[in-house]
């Protein structure tokens, strides 16, 4: 049975939260809710607000391996196509320091998201 996007996003959420014993830094993962139908007049208002097509759908502003944070564009399946705002974000996130891709599932998420806290810590000077 296929799984919606929104499903594989509660899947990563839930895991996550399991695991800050192991991995404190995943308090700070949240999901941009940037997606989804808005009736016309809501995204009017959300778009004055600053709301932009294309932003990935998760967020772990934890420096890593010589990265800024981590932003995974979650898709349910590998049938899941990725929006040339997506792409431009995506690469434009890349461009500024940050890791970031595309994951199609929770499982490949949540693979994704080790693999990046398991890097070395990147040294922030403030």
């Amino acid at each position: 049975m296929k799984r919606k996007e929104s499903e594989e996003q509660v899947m990563v959420m839930n895991w996550a939260k399991l695991q800050m014993g192991k991995y404190p830094e995943l308090r700070l993962l949240y999901h941009v809710p940037n997606g989804g139908y808005r009736n016309e007049f809501e995204a009017v208002n959300l778009k004055k607000q600053g709301v932009k097509s294309g932003v990935p759908d998760l967020t772990l502003p934890v420096a890593r391996g010589g990265y800024f944070g981590l932003y995974i564009e979650l898709k349910a399946d590998e049938k899941g196509k990725v929006s040339k705002n997506q792409e431009e974000w995506i690469k434009a996130l890349r461009d500024q320091g940050y890791r970031a891709g595309v994951c199609y599932g929770a499982d490949q998420a949540i693979s994704v998201i080790k693999k990046y806290l398991s890097l070395p810590k990147t040294e922030i000077v403030v």
